[in-house]
């Protein structure tokens, strides 16, 4: 065993647990360091408190004189908790989070100092942040761009620093990052869904869309993970043999929680009910060393600042506990990856799940209303979908039989199919008394009970419905919820807009009563889309197929996913719903297709460095060992000696081969990126992924055929039989 490996292992067999002792009831602990409603009511006066909840509430805007006063008290509630600095906390286009962090202290005259922290402090500031990606916005010299306070996500403490939620956008508008886009889509959803429940329930005034996401994480000993190059500088393993021992017996799953990981997820939970993260369920996922978390479903926005909030906190507890948590879709070959659920649903200011049916027919219409919307808007929009969950680490996951297939479907159960059938029988027109009767009590009716048992899941659908929201499997474990989240608000806002359109023009033109109205478009809607509907096993040739003659998009790649962003369709759904601007819209799919390039660029360079610095000297140091063997036997047994060496003999060129094929792979991929790296754009993405992204399985699988045939006391890199198996 390598020096590097011995030490690695050394340290983690060496290694206490930290043990974390539960401080009091989650209950006690949520929320306590979050400026929430309680806090508010507090610190605040009843005039501020109440222009943050109209903020909230309405979107209206906080005058100077009461920011003054919410930043006073905020300022005050922070120093109680022992806070020393503030900042804006942002999410820029990187995908991750972005903070600077200034002290509440100022010096003031005579030589004192002070506490201080006013209403432009807090609403507004400008960062120097010219080097976050733009996608052509604003030069790279202009470092002008300004993060403005969202009082819909309130503000927090993290160690020392009162974290304020802000959108970040450029000097001349344009949002440069993910939350801005994420508010607009909300607010179209919002106006388009209540404008809908008026239909059935005058009394609904807002209607918020919820996220429950599921994040999936590996976590892996962090000397081992140090002694890795690749998955340092890529988040995954570019090389290594898969161990004999996987997750073929299922003894993972479900099992029980390992106590080392036990004290880390606790660590965790603790953090997270502080920071008011309401994380509820923990387990064991599928592979070896990975697990997963969830919290409880919330309004969308805040769900989104969760996530990204507690993928930083999961970092920071991980090191505390000796470990490094892998976010990447697919840290491991030949095992399962990590994807992160987005559950979705819409509900009311009435208290009403909008995708949950109720105990009256009109109650059971409303909710096919935003069923049957939601499905056609899937299918209309279907590649947008695909998109959205796009990048060069969940290309390695999706479709790899433990994720959903690059093309989007939707599921929603055998019964429910009948119901939407039978639904698209109805005459066409008005109803008769007995046709209306028969409708609500026979179809709409039942839905409850068919909902009772409706509750199977088909693992393999991108998009699925399982009794109350619907799932959005497909997005990745590393990704931000806000553009998947982003996207699917938007073209349900556009579609229930488009709904209202119709229904309204049928009652108008044709005096259909409002139910009739509704009835006939619903039935021309599950008739549109009847083709994205798919119950079956989504990773069959015979899907594949089958979705072709449908004319579903299969964009199995990013740079070919990345298209229908930039579409003239879906520019114009953008911006008619007024979620981001052409210039907003081709400055991401610019980022994108740049990142895409970048990363895979990183990982051709940390392959050949690792293959050509690691693998190939570790295989030439045995080699000689062999000839050096073959040589004595020579010595020993005179020409009869290959009688005795032929095995080593065959090792020997076996190792040559490897060895060479390595080097050439290596070299070809050099010469071909210098040429790729002359393209731009579209070009360039499209070229390092069909050019550059090959080689890496063909050097990989020589250098992982030398990690079966080199002495294992030589081989530099832990292997997965260590790194997955290893508490």
């Amino acid at each position: 065993m390598s020096a590097i490996r011995f030490n690695a292992l050394k340290e983690t067999l060496n290694r206490g647990s930290v043990i974390v002792k539960e401080k009091s009831k989650r209950s006690e602990l949520f929320g306590k360091n979050v400026f929430n409603e309680q806090a508010m009511r507090q610190y605040m006066t009843k005039e501020a408190y109440q222009s943050v909840m109209d903020a909230i509430e309405y979107g209206t805007k906080i005058d100077r004189k009461k920011a003054d006063q919410i930043a006073v008290s905020m300022k005050d509630w922070a120093l109680s908790k022992g806070a020393t600095h503030y900042t804006h906390w942002f999410q820029p286009l990187t995908g991750a989070t972005a903070e600077k962090h200034d002290a509440f202290f100022e010096t003031i005259e005579g030589g004192g100092a002070m506490e201080r922290f006013d209403g432009g402090q807090l609403v507004q500031q400008e960062p120097d942040a010219s080097s976050f990606p733009n996608g052509g916005i604003r030069n790279t010299f202009e470092a002008r761009g300004y993060t403005a306070w969202d009082p819909t996500s309130p503000a927090f403490i993290y160690g020392t620093t009162l974290c304020i939620p802000t959108v970040f956008v450029a000097y001349t508008g344009e949002a440069l990052d993910n939350k801005a886009p994420l508010l607009r889509a909300l607010q179209a959803v919002d106006e388009s869904a209540t404008a809908v429940c008026k239909f059935f329930d005058k009394n609904v005034t807002k209607v918020n869309a919820t996220l429950g996401w599921e994040q999936e994480y590996f976590l892996i000993d962090k000397a081992l993970a140090a002694s890795r190059p690749d998955i340092m500088m890529t988040g995954r393993t570019l090389l290594g043999h898969s161990s004999a021992k996987g997750q073929q017996l299922d003894d993972h799953y479900f099992g029980s929680i390992p106590s080392r990981v036990m004290n880390f997820m606790r660590d965790l939970e603790q953090e997270s009910m502080l920071l008011g993260v309401p994380v509820k369920t923990r387990h064991n996922e599928v592979a070896p060393n990975q697990f997963e978390l969830a919290p409880i479903f919330e309004e969308a926005n805040l769900a989104v600042d969760h996530n990204s909030l507690l993928m930083d906190v999961m970092e920071k507890v991980s090191h505390r506990h000796h470990f490094k948590v892998l976010f990447h879709e697919k840290p491991f070959a030949g095992i399962n990856g990590s994807g992160k659920h987005n559950n979705w649903s819409l509900s009311t200011n009435t208290g009403v799940n909008l995708l949950s049916p109720g105990k009256t027919p009109m109650k059971n219409l409303q909710f096919l209303t935003f069923f049957v919307n939601t499905i056609k808007a899937v299918h209309d929009y279907e590649d947008l979908i695909r998109a959205s969950i796009a990048s060069a680490s969940n290309d390695h996951r999706l479709g790899a039989n433990e994720a959903p297939p690059a093309i989007i479907s939707v599921f929603i159960g055998s019964q429910l199919s009948e119901v939407l059938d039978e639904l698209e029988n109805v005459t066409k027109g008005k109803l008769s008394p007995q046709e209306k009767t028969d409708l609500k009590l026979n179809i709409v009716g039942k839905i409850p009970e068919i909902l009772l048992d409706n509750t199977d899941r088909n693992r393999t659908s991108p998009f699925a419905f399982t009794g109350n929201k619907f799932e959005l499997r497909a997005v990745g474990s590393w990704s931000n919820c806000a553009g998947p989240m982003t996207v699917l608000n938007t073209i349900i806002a556009k579609q229930l807009k488009d709904f209202k359109t119709e229904v309204d023009s049928l009652v108008d033109a044709k005096k259909l009563k409002k139910d009739e109205a509704v009835f006939n478009v619903l039935r021309e809607y599950i008739k549109a889309s009847k083709k994205i509907r798919f119950e079956g096993d989504g990773y069959g040739d015979a899907w594949e197929k089958e979705a072709k003659k449908r004319g579903l998009s299969n964009n199995k790649t990013t740079p070919e996913a990345l298209k229908a962003k930039i579409s003239k369709k879906a520019i114009a759904l953008f911006e008619e719903m007024r979620v981001m601007n052409k210039v907003e819209v081709e400055a991401r799919h610019e980022i994108e297709l740049e990142e895409y390039v970048k990363r895979i660029q990183i990982e051709s360079r940390v392959l050949a460095d690792v293959a050509r610095n690691h693998v190939i000297p570790t295989a030439i140091q045995y080699q000689n060992t062999l000839i050096e063997n073959v040589k004595g036997l020579k010595e020993i047994f005179g020409e009869s000696f290959e009688k005795y060496a032929k095995e080593q003999i065959e090792l020997i060129k076996k190792i040559s081969n490897h060895i060479a094929e390595i080097n050439s792979k290596i070299e070809k991929m050099t010469d071909e990126r210098k040429e790729v790296n002359k393209l731009k754009g579209q070009k360039n993405a499209d070229a390092y992924c069909n050019k550059i992204k090959p080689y890496f399985e063909e050097i990989r699988y020589h250098a992982d055929k030398l990690e079966l045939l080199v002495d294992d006391n030589l081989w530099p890199l832990t292997k997965y039989r260590e790194l997955l198996f290893t508490r």
